[in-house]
């Protein structure tokens, strides 16, 4: 993909929202949570002298009176977060988004026009942008049937732009690995913090779900983005039209007609199914149509998370 991963429309609209984490520490969810960073915090970990520049306020004015010398307090907050953004990197998510036709002029010039896969590279870039803003650590874990590829968790925004470049070399292949093939992998991933997974949810044998059940436990907050397109919510399609599964290479001839009532009955099916057994899990479950708008999507999803704060702080 050529574009950058994430642009200046959605990083106004979305760049003073916080991300809302469980601090599981504390057991309610609150938007300033806890990170390993300097400052007057909750636990008391260390003195350390005056530097021009620290707040009046920081000041141990008990110490200098006895020993005639200024000394800053410093803590600690109470845990280390960390943001893991897991990509699904199989090749059902090359499908494509409805393509700008005649019928469509007033969609943008890069919504229309990219897979799930760039989608998914825009999304986790822009959450790792506000996550590295409020000073988390960020990483990404990316599974194909072919590749795995982890990068790190660590601050800051030079590591950042370390995550985009590698965000920008993602490339689709295989089916999604067996979670037994990759346990080695999610020993980082599941601590204190955050774990987004973005995909599309396509399993033959419940590949997925056998995932986000490991990566969900009384230290984790898990969120699954349920990527979907125009086509697929709406089967728009007309006459006899040949389907491809991007995975298996298999082709069907299909008359459209016949068996459309039954797959948007099936599809409501599976997803109502797909939603009930993440949140049986403990995970949040948001659906993301890759025909809207980005910027849309992330604050209708920090609205949510916001508002989920808001219920757990008033508990």
């Amino acid at each position: 993909m050529q574009q950058p991963y994430f642009d200046a429309k959605t990083l106004l609209r979305i760049k003073d929202l916080p991300l809302a984490i469980k601090t599981l520490a504390q057991g309610f969810l609150h938007g300033a949570h806890a990170s390993q960073r300097r400052g007057v915090g909750v636990e008391f970990s260390q003195f350390r002298s005056y530097e021009p520049g620290d707040e009046l306020s920081k000041i141990d004015w008990k110490l200098f009176a006895r020993s005639d010398k200024y000394f800053v307090r410093e803590a600690e907050r109470e845990s280390e977060v960390n943001v893991w953004l897991v990509l699904d990197c199989s090749e059902s998510m090359l499908q494509q988004s409805t393509p700008i036709t005649r019928q469509n002029p007033e969609k943008s010039s890069i919504i229309g026009q990219w897979n799930k896969l760039d989608y998914a590279g825009y999304l986790a870039a822009t959450i790792a942008y506000l996550a590295q803003k409020q000073g988390d650590a960020v990483g990404f874990l990316a599974l194909s049937g072919e590749k795995k590829q982890q990068v790190a968790a660590l601050p800051g925004e030079r590591h950042w732009q370390k995550l985009l470049l590698a965000l920008t070399q993602l490339k689709a292949s295989g089916t999604f690995p067996d979670t037994q093939a990759i346990l080695t992998l999610l020993g980082a991933v599941r601590k204190n913090g955050l774990v987004v997974v973005i995909s599309d949810f396509h399993q033959l044998n419940d590949e997925l779900l056998t995932l986000t059940a490991k990566l969900s436990n009384r230290h984790t907050d898990v969120v699954a983005f349920h990527l979907d397109s125009d086509d697929e919510i709406n089967f728009p399609y007309q006459g006899v039209v040949k389907f491809q599964d991007l995975e298996t290479g298999e082709q069907r001839n299909v008359s459209t007609k016949q068996v459309r009532a039954g797959y948007l009955e099936n599809k409501k099916r599976s997803d109502d199914a797909l939603k009930a057994q993440l949140l049986l899990q403990n995970i949040h479950y948001f659906k993301a149509n890759i025909d809207q708008a980005l910027d849309q999507t992330l604050v209708e999803f920090l609205g949510i998370r916001a508002r989920a704060r808001a219920r757990g702080n008033r508990q």
